[in-house]
């Protein structure tokens, strides 16, 4: 569940890009119209949090994306049996979600749970919480939406405060963490650091 890093695209990248906005846009649309609210969650993972978290909150729209199709198939059967009519799964990452969004569409929260920590120096830039992907979604934040993070892994928590600290679109909140649901990664994680922002 990381954002794509920068970089010059080759034309066959290039047209396999466009192909794969053109499809996720149809799809988000159907979810989603222009001018909505939804809560969002990035690396929903096998859909556990998500699908308690819309099973007590029916009236919000929730969208969870992962980049992995085995994981959005697990969660859909989840909606399924929940029989949840407010819950979404869907296949993408987060930069292409954020490029294909109907104009409008706002997310009142953003849960980012567990993301992999890329602890190898080399792969920092493929972490999630970087200066820019957190520009991008204070440009998509509602008034007031709040971002909680959590991680397991005390370096990234750290490093990602201060990215997050640095934006001012996101001040940080002593706010007290909202809904709790065990999750397959929380359930191995051995200690977690969560943080809680919010637009102003």
């Amino acid at each position: 569940m990381t954002t794509r890093v920068n970089s010059p695209l080759s034309p066959e990248y290039a047209a396999v890009l466009v192909e794969r906005r053109a499809n996720l846009r149809k799809t988000c649309a159907k979810i989603l119209k222009p001018g909505a609210s939804f809560v969002w969650e990035i690396g929903s993972g096998h859909g556990h949090f998500l699908t308690a978290y819309a099973a007590l909150h029916r009236e919000t729209t929730c969208v969870g994306i992962d980049i992995i199709a085995e994981r959005i198939a697990r969660a859909e059967r989840k909606r399924h049996r929940a029989g949840l009519a407010n819950l979404h799964f869907i296949q993408a990452d987060a930069d292409d979600f954020l490029a294909v969004l109907p104009e409008g569409a706002r997310f009142s929260a953003l849960y980012i749970l567990f993301p992999d920590p890329w602890p190898k120096r080399r792969h920092h830039k493929n972490r999630l919480i970087r200066p820019d992907f957190i520009g991008r979604i204070a440009a998509r934040a509602g008034q007031g939406a709040r971002l909680y993070f959590r991680t397991d892994y005390e370096p990234y928590f750290t490093e990602a405060r201060s990215v997050i600290a640095a934006n001012p679109s996101w001040p940080l909140s002593e706010e007290s963490w909202p809904f709790e649901s065990p999750t397959v990664f929380q359930s191995r994680a051995r200690a977690r650091h969560s943080l809680v922002a919010i637009a102003p």
